[in-house]
């Protein structure tokens, strides 16, 4: 498979709306909507269609078949960077909404060249990837984020919105695994500034930040019990995503206790 497979499998900049409208039974309860990226859609678990790749595995989907809430918009979208936010998702959001869930800033980044790099290169050249991923997070995201979060608030003034951050994807410590440490220890890095940066705008935001990593904690690519997809050829774009586990055991944890 050619790096630019791996890479077109792996972003996907699509964007499709999803309604799900309750029964009038429901009506008491809140008014839903998922936004976000491939981290929200439920890419890595199965049962994904679409054009976005939505999973009624995610942890958005899981949440709504829990909770029963009166309404619930579906809008995560594989591939969506923070324009695809303000300029596709939030204008598809109904008015009204009383809970907002969102994952964003992993594709500004440059989530899957940087992983595509450190599959196909060498240390250094991997650790430079990062590296230049962390500056980009910490001199152009701010503003980008800035905007998204800008723009959900004047669509939904009224809703709790939980800005989900991302897990660290490795487990470092395995002695086998398809990465060296040295890649893993970067990426992991990396993760962790963008994580710091999202939490610091969230803040700004008086949004609420709610935090995965502890719950990913010793389950990342290459532990005994991952929660995270490693590289995956059929599909390719499952690679270094949440797996059904993570998604039900990672993110719907951390959504309902900050919900």
């Amino acid at each position: 498979m050619s790096r630019a497979t791996v890479l077109a499998c792996l972003v996907s900049s699509s964007v499709l709306a999803l309604t799900v409208a309750a029964s009038p039974a429901q009506a008491a309860g809140v008014d839903y909507v998922a936004l976000g990226d491939s981290y929200s859609s439920g890419v890595g678990a199965p049962g994904q269609s679409g054009s976005c790749l939505r999973s009624k595995y995610s942890y958005a989907a899981q949440w709504a078949a829990k909770n029963s809430p009166t309404s619930f918009q579906f809008l995560a979208c594989s591939g969506a960077v923070t324009d695809d936010v303000v300029n596709t998702q939030v204008p598809a959001m109904q008015s009204g909404a009383d809970l907002v869930s969102i994952t964003i800033g992993g594709n500004d980044a440059g989530f899957a060249p940087t992983v595509l790099t450190c599959l196909t290169s060498s240390d250094a050249t991997c650790i430079a990837k990062v590296n230049a991923g962390k500056t980009y997070v910490a001199n152009t995201l701010p503003g980008k984020l800035d905007a998204a979060y800008h723009a959900i608030r004047a669509k939904a003034p009224g809703a709790k919105v939980v800005v989900l951050s991302y897990p660290n994807i490795f487990d470092t410590a395995a002695a086998f695994c398809e990465m060296s440490a040295t890649k893993r220890k970067a990426l992991n890095s990396g993760a962790q500034a963008l994580d710091d940066m999202i939490k610091s705008r969230v803040a700004a935001a008086g949004f609420t930040y709610s935090d995965v990593r502890d719950n990913f904690a010793g389950h990342g690519v290459c532990a005994s019990k991952p929660y995270l997809n490693g590289l995956t050829i059929i599909p390719p774009q499952n690679s270094y995503h949440p797996n059904s586990s993570g998604y039900t055991y990672g993110y719907l944890p951390a959504l309902t206790s900050a919900a």
